[in-house]
């Protein structure tokens, strides 16, 4: 019997209106997360990428609103949940790491009052036995002195030191799942390796699956079990890390790791992909990158690629699919 996903995304549509037009910043995205498993989710800024992790804990400021799809949480279908319903289940069961710990962290009021708040908004437990959790969840992520130290306000701790205690809250409750949103972005490069190493290692040892939102295919490498590429709002391919990385099928895929420092030799100069990412009101018609596309034809031009779940491939890809007979030419 195969285990129910953590999460699990199905044809997700996330809609703006405006005086002009309705945006659709997340367009049909669809995959799942098992427990224990670190789905990455890439791509250049406005992809949708935060959107889709927005969505998925149910804080998507109004007029934005889900308008299509479901989402689903260990087979449970959350999306259409009351508001209170689903605050409780915001870091009870889904833990969010934003990508400033500062704003993620009140700086009048001291790390272990945020951190025993927490425990007690959703866990049955005593003053004394939330403080006693919070201090172990400050060693855990590797504060020294932590029971000294959770008496401390925000600013009395470095970047790295405040990106763990943010960690640490989002741990508070044992949640099923943690969306971690570009967490390691404002740090320099060894404390992103210590911070990524030690999501990893904790969500490991809870069985907690992450989604993990980055632009950084190396970090992805370092990190993810399977990573997911978004492109315009739409998910360009999904598959395997190992696999993506090495033979990347989507040609957007292939610009982010031509454009990557681990791939390219040294002393060669860096590839990029021409243009730019286009504006919701401007998506092309058909595939959306067939405009920076150097394989494009002119099918590409005119319809919507097919999904990945549509065709059984690993890209959302017209030339991709048709050359692996996934549709026909």
């Amino acid at each position: 019997m195969t285990e129910t996903p953590i999460l699990s995304l199905r044809n997700l549509v996330v809609e703006i209106p405006t005086r002009r037009d309705v945006l659709r910043p997340v367009d049909r995205v669809s995959f799942q997360i098992a427990r224990g498993e670190v789905l990455g989710v890439v791509g250049e800024s406005g992809a949708g990428k935060s959107m889709t992790g927005t969505a998925v804990i149910g804080l998507i400021d109004p007029p934005g609103h889900i308008a299509g799809g479901r989402v689903e949480l260990d087979g449970q279908r959350i999306d259409n949940l009351p508001a209170e319903k689903m605050r409780r289940i915001r870091g009870k069961r889904i833990g969010m790491v934003f990508q400033d710990p500062l704003t993620s962290l009140n700086p009048l009021i001291r790390i272990g009052d945020q951190l025993t708040e927490t425990i007690l908004a959703h866990l049955d437990v005593s003053e004394a036995e939330a403080r006693r959790r919070a201090v172990a969840a400050l060693e855990e992520v590797g504060i020294p002195a932590a029971a000294r130290r959770i008496d401390s306000y925000p600013h009395e701790f470095s970047g790295g030191m405040r990106q763990r205690v943010v960690i640490a809250l989002a741990l508070a409750a044992e949640p099923d799942l943690v969306i971690a949103d570009e967490p390691t972005t404002a740090l320099d490069v060894s404390v992103q390796a210590q911070i990524i190493a030690l999501l990893k290692r904790l969500c490991r040892e809870r069985g907690t699956a992450v989604m993990l939102i980055t632009h950084d295919m190396g970090v992805i490498a370092e990190a993810a079990d399977r990573v997911a590429v978004m492109y315009a709002g739409r998910l360009a391919e999904i598959g395997p890390v190992a696999e993506v990385i090495a033979h990347p099928q989507h040609p957007y895929t292939r610009g982010l790791m031509a454009a990557t420092p681990m791939a390219t030799p040294p002393g060669e100069r860096l590839n990029q992909i021409p243009g730019a990412m286009p504006r919701l009101d401007a998506i092309p018609a058909g595939c959306a990158f067939h405009p920076r596309c150097p394989v494009a034809e002119a099918g590409c031009r005119v319809g919507d690629p097919p999904r990945v779940e549509e065709c059984g491939g690993r890209a959302a890809c017209w030339v991709v699919a048709r050359e692996a007979g996934l549709v026909r030419a």
